[in-house]
Order: C-alpha cells, then structure tokens, then sequence
C-alpha cells in the first residue's frame, strides 16, 4: 500500500511541475499517467486477442457515432476521445459514412498526434472496386493517417449484398489490392445478421468480423445462426468486435443497467464491445465495468435475456 501511495503522489507532483514548465497534459503519457493516478481502480482494462491480428485489444472500445458524429460537436467529440485513449481505449471503430464523415474527421484531430496508441477500423459502404479506393482515400485524409489498421465492408446484406462481393471489380480486390500496398493492414465485414456474417467469413479470409450483438437480440437479424457464427470465428481464429450492445439505446430507455449490458456482451467469446458515447461520464462508467468484468453464468445471462426480450 505504502508504495502505491508513494507512486501516485510521485505522478500527481512530476505532472505538476510538467505544467508549470509550460507543457499542456493533453496527449500521450503524462495525460495516461493523470488518469491513472486519479484513477481508484488503479489497474489495467483487461484486454483479448484480437484474433490473429497481434494486437491485444481493450474489452471496452470506442465507437465513431453518438456524439462522435454530430456536426458541431468538434470540441466535445475531440475530448471524448482524449479521455478515452487516457482511460487505456486502444481501439476506435468508425465508418467513412457516420455523420457524412464528420466521425472521421473528429478522430483524425487526435490520431494527427496519438495514432501510435490506437488501432484504428473504419469501413466503406461502397461494394465497387472505383467506390471503395475513393472512400479509402476520403478516409486516409479525414483521419489524417496513411494506414488504417482495420478495413470493413460497412452492413453487408444492408449497403450492399454478399453476392456483390463475389463478383468482379468489387470491393474484395480493393481490400485485396490495397492491403498488398502496405495501406491497410487487417479486412474486416460488418453486419446484424449473423447468417449472411457466417456465410462471409465461411468463403473469404476476413481477419476480424464486427456484429450486432445485445441481451433483447435488437437490431439482430438471424439470431439463431449465431452459434454457427461463433463456431466459425473460433475455428478461423477470427477478431470478434460487437455493436449495438445497448440495443440502439433502446434497452437504457427500458430501465436496464448500461453495465449489465455491457457485462452480458463481454460473456460472449468477443475481442472488444464498441460503444458510442455521448458525454464523459458515460465513457467512465464503462470503462469502470470493463476494468471491474466478471464473466457471467450461463444462468445469469439466460435471465437478463429473458427480462430484456419481453
């Protein structure tokens, strides 16, 4: 105890005297070590593989909308994203289409000077060779990076149809081409259906595969395959991210506890749970279940299943 005592006040002093030197703590180490030091839990987000990717990911992640996609929003979004990455975030999700790409403009802001701390997805919803290269350069320039991490086809069976995939000068050799030049690293497919998601990762070799996935089965199409599905992932060793873990915010209007859900999604066999936050203290709490995650029981998830589907 005495030499946690000792290491925080070590912080809480060397980031005072930073800040009288003239130095702002708003990127990097020093605003890690503020939050950490202020932090009760004191420990790390527990983290997962992200499949066969090499990078072990935060089980706790931001998403590109909510606040993170409204015009106007710059300031709020850029400190939204600050904490995140102080609170130990390594991984943000966005879409060249959220917000007519006012999401990826707001993270590039922070990736033009933290993007060696995130791993960083984004998405086209273009399912053409030509529309894909476009949005991909649209997205290098709003993100305002020459890599992205992770690149998905953004809601396959909804912006455009599996088969399309299969076809000539589509998407796939974008992706394909475009990672072969060292500017994406990882591919991705994204979706609420977790047939035509099976059925994606069952005939091409996705690295990662991000999924509706929620207690109430909102927003979920084809729940029953989702056995099929997490059979696939584990036997191709596959990144597994989940969205809409609130149900579209649906299941807060319902009365339920944001940690539950979020602690019912993290019992899955997932990487990392996206989720877009609207104001800070939102951000903390769920970065306080994550940290504080216990896996629940087969019982105790059938419950919270049960209560939340009437």
């Amino acid at each position: 105890m005495e030499s946690k005592v000792k290491r925080s006040t070590f912080l809480k002093h060397s980031l005072a005297l930073t800040a009288g030197a003239g130095f702002t703590v708003s990127s990097g180490f020093l605003s890690k070590a503020a939050a950490w030091a202020m932090d009760p839990l004191n420990h790390p987000m527990p983290t997962r593989p992200l499949g066969k990717t090499g990078h072990d990911v935060g089980i706790f992640s931001l998403g590109g909308q909510a606040t993170l996609e409204r015009p106007g929003r710059k300031d709020d979004a850029v400190e939204i994203i600050n904490r995140a990455l102080d609170l130990g975030v390594n991984f943000i999700d966005t879409a060249n289409m959220y917000g007519r790409g006012i999401s990826e403009e707001y993270i590039g802001e922070v990736m033009k000077y933290r993007r060696n701390e995130v791993f960083l997805a984004t998405k086209s919803h273009d399912y053409t060779y030509d529309g894909t290269m476009r949005m991909f350069e649209e997205s290098l320039k709003r993100l305002q990076t020459d890599t992205i991490d992770l690149y998905q086809h953004h809601f396959v069976g909804g912006h455009g149809q599996l088969e399309r995939l299969t076809q000539k000068e589509s998407a796939r050799d974008a992706f394909r081409e475009l990672k072969e030049q060292g500017v994406i690293r990882f591919t991705g497919v994204t979706g609420h259906s977790s047939k035509i998601l099976s059925d994606a990762i069952e005939g091409h070799p996705y690295d990662c595969v991000l999924i509706t996935l929620n207690a109430a089965g909102a927003i979920m199409n084809d729940p029953e395959h989702l056995d099929r599905f997490f059979r696939i992932t584990a036997e191709k060793e596959m990144g597994v991210i989940a969205m809409k873990v609130m149900g579209g915010g649906g299941l807060l209007n319902r009365g339920f506890r944001p940690a539950d859900l979020l602690t019912y999604v993290l019992s899955y066999p997932i990487s990392t749970a996206i989720v877009g936050i609207s104001i800070i203290p939102h951000l903390e709490d769920n970065v306080r279940t994550a940290k504080t995650f216990s896996q629940l029981s087969d019982d105790e998830m059938e419950n919270l299943r049960k209560s939340a589907q009437i």
